[in-house]
């Protein structure tokens, strides 16, 4: 599994911007993907964005338009650009990686890395 290290979040208020940024920390593994989850308090963990190694990004459609995944390979390290944030976007957001490949990546088990979580707060 690979170590992962996220920083930023915050509290914004409500159409403000945040940007997270995660990086692999140890051992590099190949990442065939990285993604974003967020999980609110009572909530399930919930997919946000993700993006393969090679290919397009792709997002919930609770987040399309205002939130964008980018990933920088030669760095192995993973953004968040996240805009217009509305209050039911508090969270804390989690980072993820695959280091195996799979058909798709959109649920929890399509993951065997993961960051310690950064809290991000937007307040209305």
């Amino acid at each position: 599994q690979q170590q992962l290290v996220e920083s930023g979040g915050g509290l914004v208020q409500a159409g403000g911007s945040l940007r997270l940024s995660c990086a692999p920390s140890g051992r590099i593994f190949i990442l065939y993907a990285m993604g974003w989850f967020r999980q609110a308090p009572g909530k399930e963990r919930e997919f946000v964005a993700a993006i393969r190694r090679t290919g397009d990004p792709y997002y919930a459609d609770s987040v399309k338009g205002r939130l964008t995944i980018s990933r920088d390979n030669a760095k192995n390290t993973l953004y968040l650009q996240m805009n217009s944030l509305k209050p039911e976007d508090t969270a804390v957001y989690y980072c993820a990686a695959a280091t195996k490949i799979r058909s798709d990546y959109y649920a929890v088990d399509d993951f065997n890395s993961w960051g310690q979580g950064t809290q991000a707060t937007v307040s209305s």
